[in-house]
């Protein structure tokens, strides 16, 4: 194999060793590792500062995993304010869906990186996450996207777009959880 296609493998079609601003996959994976574990660990506060001030987090419909948020119904369309808000009731005794807390594992892979615009460092990676609760387990696989920026120095989430690779929400009904 060709240096020339190693690299394409390693990092996508445009190489983030070309910005000081893009991240390797090496440090991407790292910070996706570090994101899951706050989930996991129910940290949704640390979560929430992973991202931008502008930053968006979404589910977009199963029937439809490709839509426009402008155009179509979001199982989850949250801006940087209303995820700190989600995460602040999921850590509410009145969150009866979620008290006591779900057991969660969060796992990425195929973890793909290419340079995007403004410097962003975009991902695209396959995605399980396992929520246990009570006697009953489910999974939510799928497609996640991410455009991280880096701010003074660290990475941050400008977009987490969680593309569920499920027909129907069944017998989940409902996604209780932060993906």
């Amino acid at each position: 194999m060709s240096a020339g296609i190693a690299a394409q493998l390693r990092s996508g079609p445009e190489s983030p060793e070309s910005s000081p601003d893009i991240a390797s996959r090496a440090e991407v994976e790292d910070f996706l590792y570090h994101e899951a574990a706050l989930l996991d660990e129910w940290k949704v506060a640390e979560w929430a500062a992973l991202f931008t001030d502008d930053g968006e987090y979404m589910i977009p419909p199963t029937d439809d995993p490709h839509a426009d948020p402008k155009k179509t119904l979001f199982l989850v369309y949250d801006d940087r304010h209303r995820l700190a808000e989600r995460g602040k009731r999921l850590m509410n005794k009145a969150a009866h869906a979620e008290f006591p807390h779900s057991r969660t594992v969060h796992q990425y892979s195929n973890v793909r990186v290419s340079a995007g615009e403004r410097g962003e460092t975009l991902v695209r990676c396959a995605f399980n996450v396992v929520r246990s609760k009570g006697p009953i387990t489910e999974s939510y696989p799928g497609h996640m996207r991410f455009r991280l920026a880096r701010i003074d120095g660290a990475l941050r989430i400008r977009l987490k777009r969680a593309e569920l690779a499920l027909e129907v929400l069944r017998p989940h009904g409902k996604v209780s959880i932060i993906l």
